[in-house]
């Protein structure tokens, strides 16, 4: 029989495997854990902009000019400016996402980059009037921060269909944009 100290040896030795590999399989999970909500986020962003009430209100607000004034929008009818809030909220969720990292940036600019870029330089004004109507600055922040970004981009960044096609119908090779998100990481 070996003696009790080399049993005590091997229990440690044993016990500190167990440990480790419990702590890599948590951290595992964990690692899966955030893919799996950034995949349900992006899930949820494809489904807001699949919204048929945000395309018709989209289509509506095309018809705006550009830095359209809340006394002209609102002369418009009533159905402009709840076509102005249906879209300034859906693009200050998705925002909201991209700030707080359940999405990335690349995926909001692919999915709208382009509409959201529209949709701020013609409600700018009207966003600026609502604030100051309510008292709340804090209106429709986080639609001008992803909007304004997407001007920031534009033109470092080739569209999603030039990078797809160029790329051999593979996954792009990485954009600026991607390897400025690396460096913000």
């Amino acid at each position: 029989m070996p003696p009790i100290e080399i049993i005590a040896n091997w229990a440690e030795i044993i016990g500190a495997f167990t440990i480790l590999t419990a702590l890599g399989f948590g951290m595992s999970q964990i690692r899966m854990h955030k893919v799996q909500q950034q995949n349900s986020f992006a899930a949820e962003l494809t489904r807001t902009f699949m919204d048929e009430t945000l395309a018709l209100s989209v289509a509506k607000l095309h018809t705006v000019p550009d830095g359209v004034s809340a006394t002209e929008l609102r002369a418009m009818g009533p159905d402009f400016e709840e076509a102005a809030v249906r879209v300034t909220m859906s693009f200050e969720t998705m925002g909201l996402l991209v700030y707080q990292g359940y999405a990335s940036k690349q995926l909001a600019f692919d999915l709208a980059g382009g509409i959201m870029g529209v949709m701020w330089r013609k409600l700018d004004l009207w966003q600026a009037a609502v604030r100051e109507e309510q008292g709340q600055p804090s209106w429709a922040e986080w639609f001008e921060w992803l909007a304004l970004q997407t001007y920031e981009v534009k033109g470092t960044v080739s569209p999603a269909k030039v990078r797809l096609v160029t790329s051999g119908g593979n996954r792009p090779e990485p954009t600026n944009l991607d390897k400025l998100r690396a460096r913000e990481s």
